[in-house]
Formats: structure tokens, sequence, C-alpha cells
């Protein structure tokens, strides 16, 4: 097609195959769509396609992906706000004719695909990034192929994640991930091993192999797109050979002398001993 329709946030691009979603960057725009900047949606990846009356004089182009065809719309699990949702397009109420051609045009393009049922890959690229982000309890950190860790604050971490220590986990000895949004009440991000280790805590903030939101930590348009990226990063090495020699991890020197930072504030403020001080210190400059 080729044609572009511009709406409130958002510009839909038709191409032959596929549509081109950009996202506009301002303070007014959604934090998430921000993030997630462009996104190529393979008519293959749409069930359907619907035009509705939205709020206060404007009507909704909603495109619907396939199940299992999008790894952030996996990951999000329905837990999206309409506002944050990247497959709708809200535009003036004048525009509801042009609109309609659209949607009927989009919907004879993807006719081919309705009743195929859910997709057994995922047909839309996962999110770039971000790869890192802070949670109430900890740091999370993404290489983008192989290895997620998860670095554990003094400040809100729980005894039994500290006693687990920090947490590294490679991806092929992951089955997958539960994100619960921060927007609703004990949000987390759950890594999901293969190994047997499915009796974990019923909270997970006793549970080294999660980080949990709040007070402003983990927000959604950090931590969907790190889930997305993680589960698209999963779903691809399980159709990989695993390699038999690995690499000892490399820790980060920036990370480091973050948490050494971290902590000698914690120690200025009296809350850390010297003997606790010194034993964390040489502790995290060992990992150089």
């Amino acid at each position: 097609m080729g044609d572009v329709l511009a709406g409130i946030h958002a510009t839909w691009e038709f191409e032959s195959d596929a549509v081109v979603i950009r996202f506009e960057r301002g303070i007014r725009t959604p934090k998430l769509l921000n993030a997630l900047r462009e996104r190529r949606i393979p008519h293959e990846a749409l069930a359907s396609v619907t035009l509705s009356p939205g709020k206060r004089g404007t009507v909704v182009l909603h495109a619907v992906p396939r199940d299992g065809a999008d790894p952030l719309m996996e990951a999000a699990a329905g837990q999206l706000k309409d506002g944050s949702d990247p497959y709708r397009l809200v535009l003036p109420a004048e525009r509801e004719t042009l609109a309609e051609y659209y949607r009927d045009e989009l919907r004879t393009a993807i006719a081919p695909y309705e009743d195929l049922g859910p997709a057994d890959r995922f047909l839309v690229a996962a999110p770039e990034g971000p790869q890192s982000f802070k949670a109430y309890d900890g740091k999370a950190s993404f290489d983008g192929t192989a290895e997620i860790s998860f670095r554990w604050f003094w400040t809100g971490a729980s005894s039994e994640k500290w006693k687990a220590g920090d947490q590294t986990f490679r991806v092929r000895e992951l089955s997958g991930v539960e994100w619960r949004s921060p927007e609703i009440l004990d949000g987390y991000l759950r890594l999901v091993r293969r190994d047997g280790h499915d009796a974990r805590p019923v909270q997970p903030d006793h549970d080294p192999a999660s980080v949990v939101f709040g007070l402003g930590y983990g927000p959604v348009h950090e931590s969907l797109p790190f889930a997305a990226s993680v589960l698209a990063a999963i779903r691809g090495a399980s159709d990989r050979v695993p390699v038999a020699v690995q690499a000892a991890p490399h820790r980060d020197p920036a990370g480091v002398a973050d948490r050494i930072r971290h902590l000698g504030e914690l120690h200025q403020a009296g809350l850390v001993t010297d003997e606790e001080f010194s034993a964390k210190k040489a502790e995290l400059l060992a990992e150089l």
C-alpha cells in the first residue's frame, strides 16, 4: 500500500506485507510508546483489525496480534492500559471515514492469516532496549543474547536474596518470563527455569530468580521491553544446540563501582558496620 495514516502519538505506514508503526517522541506520548520508537508488524502477525469510538471525539483503529506472534504482548499478558497499547491508533472523529478505508484495506491484507491460530514463532522483533533497569530490590541486566543478571540492593533485597547472593542466569537454562505490571499491586519480573526449580516461593521478594517493583522502580517502559527481549532470546535459544564450553561471566566495572559507592553511602549513614563495609567491599572488588 505505502500510504501513511497519522494519529495521536503514532503514525501507521502501510507496506505491501506489513504495517510500520512509528511513535512520536514527546512528553505527552506514553512512556512505553516513547521507548518502543518504531515497530514493523507483518500482516502474518495480525489476527484482526477493528474500528471503534474512542474518548473525547476520537475513533480508535486497533490491530489485534495473533497469540504468540509478538514477544512484547506475550510478556504483557493483557496487563497494558489502553493508552500504552502499541496496536491502537487514536484519530480525531472527523477522520473516521478515512480510518474505515484503512481498516478495510488491512482486513483484506490479513485475511489469509486470520484462521491460522497461534503463531509457532515470534513474527515481530523484540524491542531493542533497555537492557537494564532498577527494580526495588536490585538491578536487572541483560547482555542481549545469552545472560541475565540480578544484583541485589542492600536497602531493598530480602534476607533470602542476600543469602543466595547475586544471580546470573543463562538464557538457554530458562523456559520463560513472568511479568506482573508495576501498575498493579505486587509487581515483579520472574525468570522461569527449565531445571526443576519450579517449586518456587509464593512471594517473589523471597525468590532469587525474581526482582520486585514498587515506589517508582521497574516502570512499564523499562521492565516490559526488558522482559520481551529476554523472552525472545529464550525462544531463539530453544532451537540452538548448546555450546559445551562457556566463558566465565564478565563483571561490569562501572556496575561494581556503583555498588561500592552505594555501600559507602550506607556506611556513612551508619547502616553498615566497619567490618561489614570492609568485607563487602573486598567481595565486590574480587568480582573485577
